[in-house]
């Protein structure tokens, strides 16, 4: 079992799933945000930013891997996503390289390949063609990960997330939606699998509208168990003219930079 683990942007959406969904007998988890966070049982929190160096690298002292959350969860200006979710990741990964620890499961995002076309299987291995400057930013943080295992040896998984909610809001997420559960899943197997080197995995629900491949999170070990298909009658069936893209709306005019 992985006994010590520092999850970053701990104080996010996601890492409120992920909080007691990882949470295990002797397993203690360490919740780094710029938010601070009430710790509980099993849990020690630390009010840093994840631009700060030294005080990830301090956080990871005696920790045996890292789930990055932290950054921006959407298209934000340029400057923000280089500052936090591109330094960021680099602080990270070199935080990690400096204290020792030997894996990170990076959460990235389909929007790191969104404007390749939603064929179905899309391949685990498809290459980045990001959407926005977020997914620019996830594409770099895939980048990283690539050079830090391949450099120093660290063993990276980047999960490119599809829709992690409750429930699916819309028509793509029917088969785009990873489940909070399945979340909790796909990291456990994340940070649990053995030697994974370096690979890029899809995270997304066992959705029966799912074209997004998931030969590569079968290997790590995730057995996702949900379908947003129970929510097809509450969500209907309008689709939107970006939903051929595998990055859905991020790949509309909305997103366009603005002068």
């Amino acid at each position: 079992m992985t006994e010590r683990v520092l999850v970053t942007g701990a104080a996010g959406r996601i890492g409120g799933y992920l909080r007691p969904r990882l949470a295990q007998p002797g397993r203690t988890l360490r919740l780094l945000d710029v938010v601070p966070v009430d710790a509980g049982p099993g849990e020690e929190a630390v009010t840093a930013s994840v631009t700060d160096l030294g005080a990830v690298t301090a956080a990871c002292a005696d920790i045996d891997a890292v789930v990055h959350l932290g950054g921006y969860a959407g298209e934000e200006a340029w400057d923000d996503v280089l500052a936090v979710n591109i330094h960021g990741t680099y602080v990270v990964f070199e935080a990690a390289r400096r204290a020792g620890v030997p894996r990170v499961v990076f959460a990235s995002s389909n929007h790191a390949a969104g404007f390749h076309p939603a064929v179905d299987p899309v391949p685990d291995d498809l290459s980045p063609r990001p959407d926005t400057y977020y997914g620019v930013g996830k594409a770099t943080g895939e980048a990283l990960g690539s050079l830090y295992h391949d450099r120093y040896g660290l063993d990276v998984v980047c999960l490119r997330i599809g829709t992690c909610s409750d429930a699916p809001p819309d028509a793509r997420s029917l088969a785009t939606w990873l489940s909070p559960d399945d979340c909790g899943r796909l990291v456990e197997a994340a940070l649990t699998c053995p030697s994974p080197g370096f690979r890029t995995v899809w995270g997304v629900s066992a959705n029966t509208r799912r074209r997004w491949a998931l030969a590569g999170a079968h290997e790590i070990g995730y057995r996702p168990r949900d379908d947003a298909e129970v929510f097809a009658a509450e969500v209907g069936d309008r689709v939107a003219d970006t939903d051929g893209f595998v990055g859905g709306e991020f790949c509309g005019p909305g997103y366009d930079a603005q002068t």
